[in-house]
């Protein structure tokens, strides 16, 4: 039987099936049952009906189904790696560190449950406000729409659930058509966690179906993951409701004169190609002051070479493949576009079905489509540079502003970096693909607005209501 869809808290099949391939080998994994344009708006009448009871759940209890939920995604923790690893193609270790964080991601959401802000306010600063006090408190919006990206399909998901169940919102959450077995799972421990059953549903669809929960008046906030041009797209035939979009980016890393280039070059290797750069913050650009370029590529592409490439469940590879045949087609047509216009290839090789070896090119000029777009493959391009306002300038010549790196010792630096540099996050010595779920994270420009982490979704998932006292 194909997997079903949960609509308000009622399994659900139909005729409409997509079938999920492995992306190593493109074996068939398991099928889904498809949501349709009816079962869209079913779940939209459920999840205002739910909505009335989960506004109204204390505090302590949105907490307690939280913890309830890590400890049942705890103990399938097993099942939920080898479902990411067959249908997403990440490797063993992605995958259980995934996992890993998505547990994190559900505690730290069982905390903010519980201090939900409000603050007392003095309103007699003008005379009409003498004898008044204001209060305030975060009420929750209504319905969420919930839409996951397709490479972590775990962990974002619970990026979007989990504040949502904090503050007591429903939700309906759309996970990617290409990885929708790990949501599956996810959706019977939600109702196994006891959030009530018309508050959530999880509709496998179609994306040209789940626009209807966008233009809906009924569902009072967009939250998306994934690319710039879905992403803007949904916003504009969003209507009045609050919208959250974390986008993409090309992520831009200095690493200065001064620099442990040893630590830098570590760090970059792995940020460059975990998940096989399928990642909104991979590193992509990586900027070496001019003393150092050659220290720095030398020691970079053993490191890069040393990585293994193969069968994601094998614990022991380091990149396997990408999401789809067509993915690894466009990195190939990208770095053939660079070679074509002048680019050099210091590492990589030649496309296999679904499989981009690591590549790394030098000499690139910034308007290249594998420095100027998200290239979301195993690419990174490196180039050297003179004076370090001349790094920063290349880190905001991009549509993109997501996140920045930063290797320097001098703080002087680190501060005119953090002032001018236009991103949502600057990491010092560090790369831009770092991460921890309770910090803001999102971006500007064509990165998207509004912020994820735990505290800071549940602000965007919320409103303020004031009460004055006279």
């Amino acid at each position: 039987m194909p997997q079903p869809f949960l609509v308000g808290g009622e399994w659900r099949q139909s005729e409409h099936i997509l079938a999920i391939h492995f992306p190593y080998d493109g074996s068939i994994v398991d099928r889904v049952c498809l949501a349709g344009p009816e079962d869209v708006q079913n779940a939209i009448a459920a999840a205002q009906r739910g909505f009335a009871e989960t506004r109204r759940l204390p505090a302590y209890r949105r907490s307690d189904i939280l913890e309830g939920l890590r400890e049942l995604v705890a103990e399938r923790t097993d099942d939920f790696v080898e479902l990411m690893i067959l249908e997403s193609g990440k490797n063993h270790q992605t995958a259980a560190a995934e996992t890993a964080r998505a547990l994190q991601t559900l505690k730290i959401a069982a905390e903010e449950a519980r201090r939900l802000p409000g603050e007392m306010l003095s309103l007699d600063w003008t005379a009409a406000g003498a004898g008044r006090r204001g209060l305030t408190r975060r009420a929750p919006i209504g319905t969420v729409a919930a839409i996951a990206p397709f490479n972590y399909p775990l962990n974002l998901a619970c990026h979007k659930i989990g504040p949502a169940i904090a503050c007591g919102n429903a939700f309906i959450l759309k996970p990617s058509e290409r990885t929708p077995l790990s949501s599956v799972l996810l959706a019977e421990l939600i109702l196994e966690a006891g959030y009530p059953p018309l508050a959530f549903s999880m509709l496998n669809c179609l994306g040209e179906v789940a626009e209807a929960l966008v233009r809906d008046d009924r569902v009072a906030m967009l939250s998306f993951t994934g690319s710039a041009a879905v992403g803007w797209m949904l916003k504009s035939i969003a209507g009045r409701k609050k919208v959250a979009l974390e986008l993409g980016g090309n992520a831009g890393l200095i690493v200065h004169g001064d620099a442990d280039l040893t630590n830098a070059q570590s760090q970059a290797c792995a940020g460059a190609f975990a998940n096989a750069g399928q990642n909104c913050i991979s590193v992509q650009r990586i900027l070496i002051q001019h003393t150092v370029y050659e220290a720095f590529t030398d020691g970079f592409l053993q490191q890069v070479s040393a990585l293994r490439c193969g069968d994601p469940r094998d614990p022991e590879t380091d990149v396997g493949p990408l999401i789809h045949e067509r993915d690894a087609a466009r990195a190939e047509a990208w770095v053939e576009a660079a070679l074509h216009e002048g680019a050099t290839r210091l590492l990589g090789g030649e496309r296999q079905g679904t499989f981009f070896p690591p590549t790394v090119l030098a000499e690139t000029t910034p308007k290249m489509r594998v420095n100027c777009d998200e290239v979301f493959a195993p690419i990174v391009t490196l180039a050297p540079y003179r004076d370090f306002r001349e790094a920063i300038e290349r880190i905001n010549d991009s549509e993109y502003g997501l996140q920045a790196g930063l290797f320097t010792q001098d703080i002087d630096r680190i501060f005119a970096a953090w002032e001018e540099i236009d991103v949502g996050g600057l990491v010092i010595n560090g790369v831009p693909t770092f991460r921890v779920d309770h910090m803001p994270y999102g971006g500007i420009k064509a990165s998207g607005f509004g912020r994820e982490g735990l505290r800071y979704a549940i602000e965007e998932m919320t409103e303020v209501r004031l009460l004055v006292l006279g």
